[in-house]
């Protein structure tokens, strides 16, 4: 189950759209009349007069489940998730509309409500797409629907705009990220996909707080693409391709002592003992420590003299 959250200023334009899509049909409403679009769209107008400050009154959320949740939903079941969902997204005391679509093969409804409730508050947006993801989940697991494994089954054909962006940086991100070690290779690669990488730091530092990549003129968030590309989660992948990179020539490699550098370790051909590599003192990929730093335990301990007490 995935949610879709927008916002508008007309009524008529999104009541439209909803109702009059060819085998639309109304599964449930509350505080307007649904006899005529006419109806139902001077009901919405006549309580966001009630405050008319509020700029952007139009709710709009399309709910929609996996194709093979169609067995699971009937439009009584879609209708009854529509009003679950609202109350956990505190979507709650105002006029709403639910309507079901069937232009699509996978199973999916319409909510329109009004921003302005029926006491004339503003019902609030703020965090709202982040609370959605969070409900969608919960209402997913709660009633057993297909829960996708990631980002891969998503249908990119039918994307646009922002969303269809989205999923290029997914992809390209993902991608160029399994073949480099520094962020300076991942920028380079990246720039070469015309994607840039703007960071932002902890204001009056240079610490880097977060981290955001550019397509176009549209610019996301690491972690909105995707939890595993916030400038955390992309570090530590860094870090452990480093680690692999370091870890490499004493697995997967060995290097005669024919006159080669840069080996860790060399061997004969008949098995004798391992030769250490000269460059003992540089940092351990697997410890994370130098080699003088793990000498402590040959270092005589210093005896501290007790002091006497005079009488």
């Amino acid at each position: 189950m995935i949610g879709k959250v927008m916002t508008g200023k007309s009524f008529s334009g999104c009541v439209r759209y909803v109702v009059l899509k060819s085998e639309a049909t109304v599964l449930d409403s509350d505080g307007i009349r649904t006899d005529t679009v006419a109806s139902m769209v001077a009901d919405f107008n006549l309580q966001r007069k009630l405050n008319p400050e509020l700029e952007k009154a139009v709710g709009h959320i399309a709910l929609n489940w996996s194709v093979q949740d169609k067995a699971k939903l009937s439009p009584q079941a879609m209708a009854q998730r529509a009003r679950e969902y609202m109350e956990k997204m505190q979507i709650q005391n105002t006029q709403y509309l639910i309507v079901l679509h069937r232009d699509r093969e996978h199973p999916h409804v319409h909510i329109v409500y009004n921003r302005v409730s029926y006491e004339g508050k503003t019902i609030t947006d703020k965090f709202q797409r982040r609370r959605n993801a969070k409900v969608c989940r919960e209402l997913t697991e709660r009633h057993g629907y297909y829960l996708a494994p990631g980002k891969g089954q998503v249908n990119r054909h039918r994307l646009k705009g922002a969303d269809k962006a989205k999923y290029e940086l997914h992809d390209a991100i993902r991608q160029v990220l399994s073949k480099v070690n520094t962020w300076q290779e991942l920028e380079s690669l990246l720039r070469g996909k015309g994607i840039s990488i703007d960071y932002k730091y902890k204001r009056g530092t240079e610490q880097v707080q977060g981290i955001s990549f550019r397509l176009g003129e549209l610019s996301f968030k690491g972690s909105s693409i995707d939890r595993s590309l916030s400038y955390g989660a992309i570090s530590k992948q860094l870090e452990q391709h480093r680690q692999q990179a370091q870890l490499m020539p004493f697995g997967s490699k060995q290097h005669s002592t024919h006159g080669q550098t840069g080996s860790s370790f060399s061997c004969t051909s008949n098995g004798r003992e391992l030769i250490p590599d000269p460059r003992e003192g540089l940092l351990s990929p697997t410890t994370g420590q130098t080699a003088d730093a793990n000498d402590h335990h040959f270092k005589k301990k210093k005896r501290r003299k007790k002091k006497r007490i005079r009488l």
